[in-house]
């Protein structure tokens, strides 16, 4: 039944009707008639930022922790740029969100607007601008139902004054839900099947798009079922439990023994991924020639893109891991898979211990090692918490120590862009309220939304954050040696130097805590740690831990 409003009011009627709950926003003098009229809904909790990309990176994680689209209130074409960012990073990464902002009024000629469309397109999978009120309605059902179909990603719908103050007749209905479980075609599943079923070492891979399509469970019985290597890619979800005998770890190309490693393999099976894209250039073909590669990917242009591909299969992770799975079973020589399974758990093993070895020298030092920091951390979380990895050039020290069983134990943030730690932080405490959340976060890239503090403090979400301090750019000078060793083949690198990476003026992290409404404890011994963690969990309100380590390479 359709019913006369405003355009303002219609877009707080389809929200309703989409059941969105929180807003995430930061607003300008163009929201001013959205923000008016949200005291009529106390059903949405409007949750503000002092910066455009803490909002996105609040609605980026809600996002992914709700498994649905979030929704995000920018304005004008300034804050809206503000945000493009980590949109790329939402728009890369498949993260459904419904991003707006209001622009001037359409009814008279300026010359001056920017076509807020146009300006975000690039980082959006649909963008569009409404002229009309009537418009409204049609628009955002369609926003929800393209946010939330494959390929996912955010987005854009833009409002002009006129548009949120016109009247019309609107029809308040919500998006259609959309079922888009894609099967594989069955004789591209038979072909894959017996190319696995030929190789005598194969090595799966898993990307974040198999936790998206919910698959964990089916990795994990595939590999038991061939006795496959498994190596994560370099994403942020938990898409193979970590505790696995038969789990590896993250695998990347900037590891020379990670590149030596898929020599050893005659079949790589890469799934929910993009296969071996890098930001540096490690050669055209990265496998053996007599490596057969197949890529499942329910995206259907990432598959086959980057490596020469001799089976690439469209489907949803889920249905096609059961597929093979199904293809697979009593076709297996199980003698074989089970003296594989052995040597891969011996590997891993032998892999752990070295990971603890190489660890050992530097363990009681001052300041802290990360490797110390991210052991004590591991051990003092309860075992219910939720932990964000926004670690950055420390995360090889967070995943050798962080154990993940289920998708929720970690969210990390996905993209390449610097500074989505504290927003999605707060986003992951907004979509589970009765879980400890914690933000394991890098002092660079807190520094790059550090407003997202007092967002916490002012709405009062209890999470905590965990400052990794190092006093420096670290992951500039990480990979700045990498591009020396690696790539020039230099025997003397200068990362260490590099000019520009270390903080002459050191950062006081919580005296900008407290400033911000948050209680803080600086921490530089490791015995400090848990008693710090369990005060800040037992507050009950947001907290900041920085703690002070080691930076050198």
């Amino acid at each position: 039944m359709s019913s006369i409003m405003p355009g303002k009011k219609a877009i707080l009627e389809m929200l309703k009707a989409e059941g969105v709950e929180y807003i995430f926003g930061n607003p300008g003098t163009s929201e001013g008639p959205f923000i008016d009229m949200l005291g009529e809904y106390p059903e949405f909790k409007y949750i503000m930022a002092l910066q455009e990309s803490v909002a996105i990176g609040m609605g980026e994680s809600y996002a992914r922790s709700t498994n649905k689209p979030s929704f995000v209130s920018l304005h004008v074409d300034s804050g809206l740029a503000n945000g493009i960012a980590l949109m790329l990073d939402a728009l890369n990464t498949g993260t459904p969100m419904v991003i707006t902002s209001a622009n001037y009024d359409a009814r008279k000629i300026n010359e001056d607007k920017t076509d807020l469309a146009e300006l975000v397109r690039p980082v959006t999978k649909w963008a569009v601008e409404l002229n009309l009120p009537d418009q409204i309605p049609s628009v955002l059902r369609r926003a929800f139902n393209e946010a939330n179909s494959h390929p996912k990603g955010p987005v854009y719908v833009g409002f002009t004054a006129n548009a949120l103050e016109g009247i019309a007749d609107m029809n308040i209905l919500p998006s259609t839900k959309t079922y888009d479980l894609v099967s594989p075609d069955p004789k591209a599943i038979e072909e894959a099947a017996k190319l696995i079923k030929q190789a005598e070492n194969p090595l799966l891979m898993v990307g974040d798009r198999v936790s998206d399509d919910d698959a964990l469970d089916e990795a994990v019985q595939l590999s038991e079922l061939v006795g496959f290597t498994v190596y994560q890619s370099r994403g942020a979800e938990v898409s193979f439990p970590s505790t696995h005998p038969q789990y590896m770890g993250v695998h990347s190309l900037r590891n020379k023994n990670h590149r030596e490693v898929l020599k050893e393999h005659d079949l790589v099976l890469t799934v929910g991924m993009e296969t071996f894209e890098e930001l540096f250039y490690w050669g055209d073909v990265i496998l053996d020639q007599n490596t057969k590669l197949i890529h499942i990917d329910p995206v259907y242009d990432k598959v086959g893109r980057s490596e020469p591909t001799d089976i690439g299969i469209v489907s949803n992770c889920k249905t096609g891991l059961r597929a093979l799975i199904n293809s697979l079973s009593n076709n297996l020589d199980k003698k074989h898979v089970t003296n594989r399974i052995t040597e891969i758990n011996i590997k891993s093993e032998s892999q752990k211990k070295s990971y603890k070895k190489s660890t050992e020298e530097m363990w009681d030092s001052i300041p802290m090692p990360p490797a110390r920091m991210m052991y004590e951390l591991a051990q003092s979380i309860p075992d219910n918490a939720i932990i964000v990895d926004d670690s950055i050039s420390n995360r090889v020290h967070f995943r050798n120590n962080f154990k993940s069983v289920k998708r929720d134990d970690i969210r990390g943030v996905r993209g390449q862009s610097i500074g989505g730690g504290i927003g999605a932080t707060i986003g992951t405490k907004c979509a589970f309220p009765d879980r400890p959340v914690i933000g394991v976060i890098g002092d660079g890239s807190a520094m790059m939304t550090i407003q997202g503090l007092w967002s916490a403090a002012n709405d009062n979400i209890p999470c905590v954050f965990v400052i990794c301090n190092n006093g420096m750019y670290r992951v500039l000078k990480v990979n700045y040696k990498i591009y020396q060793t690696e790539l020039l083949g230099e025997t003397e690198p200068v990362g260490e130097m590099l000019p520009h990476s270390d903080f002459k003026t050191p950062i006081n992290m919580c005296n900008i805590a407290k400033g911000m409404g948050l209680e803080c404890e600086d921490i530089t011994s490791p015995n400090q740690i848990k008693p710090a963690l369990d005060k800040a969990i037992k507050s009950g309100k947001p907290y900041l831990l920085n703690i002070s380590i080691d930076g050198s390479l």
